[in-house]
């Protein structure tokens, strides 16, 4: 399973006017590629009117499914230049489609690859980028004495407190980055002078905004 990558948040769109085409900007987040033409295919339907509905997305662990459409405009001036906004950027598992509506003024090739290149930035922007950690749900079983010391350090940290169990002993479940989960288990062992029991529960990812 990946660790760390960045994605959308989740659906997004914009709007910039270049030379007097309007170039609207969908963006999905889409983990299979089923889930990418589905989005791109629903942007097509909304804007059946429209010049040009451009498509890319990028998908996968090694981002191994890569696609780029451009739609009827000159080979390479649209679906590429938005596929290496999203590679530059290093997201994953993300659909962009770029609907066009001619304006009357031609832009040539360099002018096209700018303005979906441009489009899709903004679209970017209006999802949102965030960073997805791949973090570990632990679980500390501990005698009720030691409650009170455990529950008010896990606090004091940079570890999230997600629930506290009151069974015949109480189990405290915390959030940790999976890259800190040895020094996590040393530090609850050294507080409780070994007396806890720390085991993992889970894995589930936590997002984090990307400025």
């Amino acid at each position: 399973m990946r660790e760390n990558y960045l994605t959308v948040k989740g659906y997004g769109e914009s709007e910039i006017i270049i030379s007097k085409s309007r170039f609207l900007t969908y963006i999905e987040r889409a983990e299979t590629e089923e889930d990418a033409l589905i989005f791109i295919e629903r942007i097509k339907k909304m804007h059946h009117q429209a010049t040009h509905n451009c498509s890319a997305y990028i998908i996968g662990e090694h981002d191994h499914i890569q696609k780029a459409n451009d739609d009827g405009e000159p080979s390479g001036t649209a679906g590429v230049p938005m596929l290496e906004v999203l590679k530059k950027q290093g997201l994953k598992d993300t659909v962009v489609v770029v609907t066009r509506y001619f304006g009357g003024i031609k832009l040539g090739g360099g002018g096209l690859i700018r303005a979906y290149g441009k489009a899709t930035t903004e679209g970017l922007l209006a999802a949102q980028v965030v960073e997805r950690k791949l973090h570990h749900s632990m679980k500390i079983a501990i005698d009720y004495t030691w409650l009170g010391k455990v529950e008010n350090e896990i606090r004091g940290s940079d570890y999230t407190l997600e629930d506290i169990r009151y069974l015949e002993g109480v189990e405290i479940i915390v959030s940790v980055l999976k890259e800190h989960e040895d020094e996590f288990r040393n530090w609850i062992t050294e507080m409780t002078n070994g007396q806890a029991i720390v085991s993992f529960e889970h894995a589930h990812f936590i997002e984090f905004n990307v400025k």
